[in-house]
C-alpha cells in the first residue's frame, strides 16, 4: 500500500483542503481546513501537500500470538487484537500510536475517542465542526448552505458526523464499515484513527459483533500494512495440535447443523440415485475426515435387497491431513471397519492432491460402475478464471461431466466473495459472520474456552483471509448458487431435483437446534439460513 496519498479536488468557490492529523479535545482525526474563493488546491507534484505516513519496520503479532517480522503503518502497536485479548479479555491495548518524526503532524492520535458524557460529547461535536469548517462559519447548516448541492463536501462532512455519533455508542458495525470505507478509499489517516478506536470496542469474549469484530479487525490491519498474505500464511502455520484442531472442527460440526445440513442433502440425492444400483462408485473432492459417509453406508445396509458395492475415491488436502493426524490411509481403514460392521461390500481408493491437480487418471473409473461425485464445501477453495487462466473450477465440472455420472452433488457457503471489490467484500463477510457468530452463541456459552477456540482455528482465518488478501493468496472465494448454476449449465448438466423425503429429514434435523434456523426449498435448491440470511445452499446435478 502507498505510504502517501493526494486527493483530487475539482475547482470551486469554497475548497476543502486534507490537512495531516491534529488533536482536538479527546478526538482525533485528518482535519478539513476552509479556505476563501482565492484558495485552490494544487495537486503537482510541486504544489499541492500531501499525508506521508512513515513506514516502520516491526513485530506485528497474529491471532495466536506468534510474532511476525513485517512492514506495518505507525499506527498499528505492538500486538494484535486477537493476541492482546488472548492473553486476558479485559485488557486494553498498549502503547500510543506513533507518528514519524520526519512528518508535520501535530500531536499524535488520541489512543481513544470514547466519551460516555453525552454533553460533553455534543460539545466536542461542536468544535469539530468547527475546526472543519473554519472558523467563520458557526454551525453545520450554515456552511453547508454555502456549497453547490453537488459539493463533493457534504458526504465528507456527513461521514464524519456519522463516525463521531457512532464511536461513543459504541456501535461497531458502523465503525468497521467507516474504517474498511476509508481503506478502500485509500484514506490512510482516516483508516488508521479508526483502527485504534477499534481496538477499545472488540472482545474476542463479548457479543457476537464483538468476536467477529476483533477477527475483521485483524484482517483490515495486516490489509493496511499490506502484509496480509504473510500473515494467513503464518495463521496457516501456527495451528494447534492435530487432535485439538480436530476436536474444534467436531465441536462446530456439533453445536451447528451446517455440514450434518450439507451432508444429509448431498447423500439423500445419491441414495436416490443409486437405489438400484449394485455397484457404485462416490468420487469425494474433499473427503476430509469422511464423516459424511458413515451414515449413508448405513443407509445403503438397510436397503432392501441388499447393499450395494461401495467403493469411494477421496480426494484431500493439507488441511485434513494435519487434523487427521495422518494421511488418507485414516480414512480407508475407519470406513472399512464401518463398512464390514454393516456387512457392505467396500472399497477405498486414495488421491492425496487438490482438487486443482486432479487428472482422469487419478479417479480410477472401472466400466459397470454408476458413478456419483460429489462437492461438499470445497469448489469456494478452487481458482477460476479471475485468479488463473487455468480456470480450475469450469475445468472441473467438464471433467466430470465427461465421466457421465448418474449424480453430482453440490454444499456450498452461499456468500459472495470471489470477485467482488474490496468493500462490497467486506460488507458481504460481515454480514454472513455475523449470522455465523451469532448462530455459535445461542449454543456455545461465551465464557468456555473451546468457543473461542473453535471460532479463532476454524473462522477466524477465513475472515482474515477473505478482507487482508488479494489475488493468489486469497482462497476464500465463495460464490451464490445462482453462479454455481451458470457453471454446472455451461458444462452441460441439468438440475436433478431432490426427493421431499431429504427436505423432510433435515426439518426433523433442525428441531434439534435453535428456532431461528431456517429451511427453505426453491428453485430445484434447499437453504439453511439463520434469521433472514442464507448461509449454506445444497443442490444436486446430473
Amino acid at each position: 500500500m502507498q505510504a502517501s496519498r493526494r486527493r483530487d479536488r475539482s475547482s470551486m468557490s469554497n475548497t476543502l483542503h486534507y490537512q495531516p492529523v491534529q488533536k482536538l479535545g479527546a478526538y482525533s482525526f485528518p482535519q478539513f481546513q476552509h479556505f476563501g474563493e482565492d484558495s485552490s488546491y494544487n495537486n503537482s507534484s510541486n504544489g499541492g501537500n500531501s499525508c506521508s505516513i512513515q513506514i516502520y519496520h516491526d513485530q506485528y503479532c497474529t491471532l495466536e500470538s506468534s510474532p511476525l517480522s513485517v512492514n506495518y503503518l505507525s499506527f498499528s502497536p505492538g500486538e494484535s487484537p486477537m493476541s492482546q485479548q488472548e492473553s486476558q479479555t479485559s485488557q486494553s491495548y498498549p502503547t500510543e500510536p506513533r507518528l514519524s518524526p520526519d512528518t508535520n503532524y501535530g500531536s499524535p492520535i488520541s489512543g481513544s475517542c470514547i466519551t460516555e458524557d453525552v454533553n460533553d460529547f455534543r460539545h466536542k461535536l461542536k468544535e469539530l465542526e468547527t475546526e472543519m469548517l473554519g472558523p467563520d462559519l458557526d454551525i453545520l447548516a450554515t456552511y453547508n448552505n454555502t456549497l453547490p448541492s453537488n459539493s463533493i463536501a457534504s458526504p465528507y462532512i456527513d461521514n464524519w458526523r456519522q463516525m463521531m455519533e457512532a464511536i461513543p455508542r459504541g456501535d461497531l458495525k458502523k465503525v468497521l464499515i467507516a474504517c474498511a470505507k476509508a481503506m478502500s478509499n485509500n484514506d490512510l489517516l482516516t483508516a488508521q484513527w479508526l483502527i485504534s478506536e477499534l481496538r477499545q470496542l472488540v472482545s474476542v469474549s463479548g457479543e457476537p459483533i464483538q468476536r467477529l469484530a476483533a477477527y475483521m479487525l485483524e484482517g483490515l490491519v495486516a490489509r493496511l500494512a499490506s502484509s496480509g498474505s504473510s500473515i494467513y500464511k503464518s495463521l496457516r502455520c501456527k495451528e494447534p495440535a492435530s487432535f485439538e484442531l480436530l476436536s474444534y472442527m467436531h465441536i462446530l460440526y456439533e453445536v451447528c447443523p451446517y455440514f450434518k445440513f450439507g451432508y444429509m442433502s448431498a447423500n439423500g440425492a445419491i441414495a436416490e440415485a443409486m437405489k438400484d444400483e449394485n455397484r457404485v462408485h462416490i468420487i469425494d473432492f474433499q473427503i476430509g475426515q469422511g464423516s459424511q459417509w458413515i451414515t449413508l453406508i448405513q443407509a445403503f445396509a438397510a436397503r432392501p435387497g441388499g447393499p450395494p458395492h461401495i467403493r469411494i475415491t477421496g480426494m484431500d488436502d493439507s488441511t485434513s491431513s494435519y487434523a487427521r493426524g495422518g494421511g488418507l490411509n485414516i480414512v480407508g481403514r475407519k470406513l472399512s471397519k464401518l463398512a464390514q460392521t454393516f456387512k457392505v461390500p467396500f472399497e477405498f481408493h486414495s488421491a492425496a492432491m487438490s482438487g486443482c491437480e486432479v487428472q482422469l487418471e487419478n479417479l480410477g473409473i472401472r466400466p459397470g460402475e454408476a458413478l456419483a461425485v460429489n462437492f461438499a464445501f470445497m469448489l469456494h477453495h478452487m481458482p477460476d478464471e479471475s485468479v488463473s487462466t487455468e480456470n480450475h473450477r469450469d475445468r472441473v465440472f467438464r471433467l466430470v461431466k465427461s465421466l457421465n455420472p448418474k449424480v453430482v452433488t453440490l454444499v456450498e457457503q452461499e456468500s459472495n466473495t470471489n470477485t467482488a471489490a474490496f468493500f462490497p467484500r467486506f460488507l458481504e463477510a460481515l454480514d454472513y459472520y455475523t449470522a455465523m457468530f451469532e448462530s455459535i452463541d445461542a449454543t456455545l456459552p461465551r465464557e468456555r474456552r473451546e468457543r473461542i477456540s473453535v471460532e479463532q482455528h476454524c473462522l477466524a482465518r477465513d475472515v482474515v483471509n477473505i478482507i487482508a488478501c488479494e489475488g493468489t493468496e486469497r482462497v476464500e472465494r465463495h460464490e451464490l448458487l445462482g453462479k454455481w448454476k451458470s457453471r454446472f449449465r455451461m458444462a452441460g448438466f441439468s438440475p436433478y431435483p431432490l426427493s421431499s423425503l431429504v427436505n423432510a429429514t433435515i426439518k426433523t434435523l433442525l428441531q434439534n437446534y435453535c428456532t431461528k434456523y431456517r429451511l427453505e426449498e426453491r428453485d430445484g435448491a434447499l437453504y439453511l439460513g439463520w434469521l433472514n440470511r442464507d448461509l449454506v445452499a445444497s443442490c444436486a446435478w446430473k
